[in-house]
């Protein structure tokens, strides 16, 4: 574990990057996502993002997985939305290199923005709705474009939560969509930074580490989803980010 987070590690370190799946897993189980928005958002103020999507493999698979399977509607979302799930595969697969071969400070900076988009996004309430008949022509152009910015910057929402929420799922088909949706951008992430080189043993043994805190935070989050509003939750949450995303953004130029 030593190699993939050299510079970082050490008691201080994994304080730190425990904590962070801890929250992550708690703002994932209150709303349904965000475990590997807010884990790669602050683990980029320590590490590369390349590190940061190491760490992210083990945990967002488990919790992804437990997502997709809690709901009722796999197979009928699986045949709507196939041709997006595969998108997003070769997206990301595509663009690992991105993120694996990134040096300088121009990959956390897209990762600011990438954030900040999604949080102006959320926060502006824009209703949108796809009709039927153009999800044939969309699903795999938003999940090309997905996996573009996953295989890029190691967070998956971008636009494929804007989009999933405009199909009119319902509640609980969006819970396990956006599972689907997620579960797909890690498998494919973490083949592609396998074949770049970047997913070695000690990866998976350190990303093993982070799983326990993630649960017990999704665990925490979902307690207390039905205690408080969700919406003033989330609408806190997206405000962090949008702060965060420009901290990330700005960077290199403060």
């Amino acid at each position: 574990m030593t190699d993939l987070l050299a510079g970082v590690a050490g008691p201080l370190g994994w304080a730190a990057i425990l904590a962070t799946f801890l929250l992550a897993g708690f703002v994932k189980g209150v709303i349904g996502l965000g475990l590997p928005t807010v884990a790669v958002g602050l683990l980029a103020t320590m590490m590369t993002p390349a590190q940061a999507a190491a760490l992210l493999v083990v945990p967002s698979f488990v919790t992804n997985i437990w997502q997709l399977l809690a709901g009722p509607r796999f197979g009928a979302l699986l045949r709507r939305l196939w041709p997006m799930m595969a998108a997003i595969a070769a997206g990301t697969v595509a663009s690992a290199g991105l993120i694996a071969g990134a040096t300088g400070p121009g990959l956390g900076s897209a990762l600011g923005f990438a954030l900040v988009a999604y949080a102006a996004i959320g926060l502006a309430g824009l209703a949108l709705r796809v009709p039927a008949r153009a999800e044939p022509v969309l699903s795999p152009v938003v999940g090309l474009l997905t996996g573009l910015v996953t295989g890029a910057t190691g967070v998956f929402v971008i636009p494929a939560v804007p989009y999933l929420q405009a199909l009119n799922l319902g509640r609980d088909g969006l819970i396990q969509a956006l599972g689907l949706s997620f579960t797909v951008s890690t498998v494919a992430l973490a083949a592609g930074l396998a074949r770049e080189g970047a997913l070695p043993l000690a990866a998976g043994t350190a990303s093993l580490v982070t799983l326990a805190p993630a649960l017990l935070g999704m665990v925490a989050g979902q307690w207390l989803r039905g205690r408080v509003s969700a919406s003033t939750f989330r609408r806190v949450f997206l405000v962090g980010l949008l702060l965060l995303g420009a901290h990330l953004a700005l960077r290199p130029w403060l």
